[in-house]
């Protein structure tokens, strides 16, 4: 299903699948794929969120806090939501033909996906965080 997924691109996926696993959680939503995407440290995922003037450590607390923890048992499997699907075949869409899905393809999916994800990254572009948000 994966095979046009570079090696980074799988681990990203793989630390996603952890990250649920982590938080008791039954399946991979976007807020877990963006939690992978940061702690994976991609060089081309850091200069986005530097062109949107996004600090990362702020959008990683804002995504732990989001994420929570589940009720502590253990699950048969994990599902994939179906915003996860459809910001794979977006990523997989966005990337060349001749080359293979990128971490940062994945990120992009993720922020037109809409979602979570694409709430956190929108609430801390241009680095203001929510609380200096004016009304208006």
């Amino acid at each position: 299903m994966f095979t046009r997924f570079s090696p980074a691109a799988k681990r990203v996926l793989r630390a996603a699948e952890q990250a649920s696993r982590n938080h008791n959680h039954y399946y991979v939503g976007v807020g877990h794929v963006l939690l992978a995407l940061l702690e994976e440290r991609d060089s081309a995922v850091e200069a986005r969120l530097a062109e949107r003037q996004t600090h990362i450590a702020d959008v990683l607390a804002d995504v732990r806090r989001a994420l929570g923890t589940g009720d502590d048992r253990s699950w048969e499997g994990i599902l994939v939501t179906p915003r996860v699907s459809r910001v794979i075949a977006l990523a997989e869409s966005a990337a060349p033909s001749e080359e293979g899905v990128e971490p940062i393809h994945l990120f992009d999916a993720l922020v037109v996906s809409g979602g979570l994800a694409a709430e956190i990254l929108e609430r801390f572009e241009g680095n203001i965080r929510p609380a200096q948000r004016v009304a208006g």
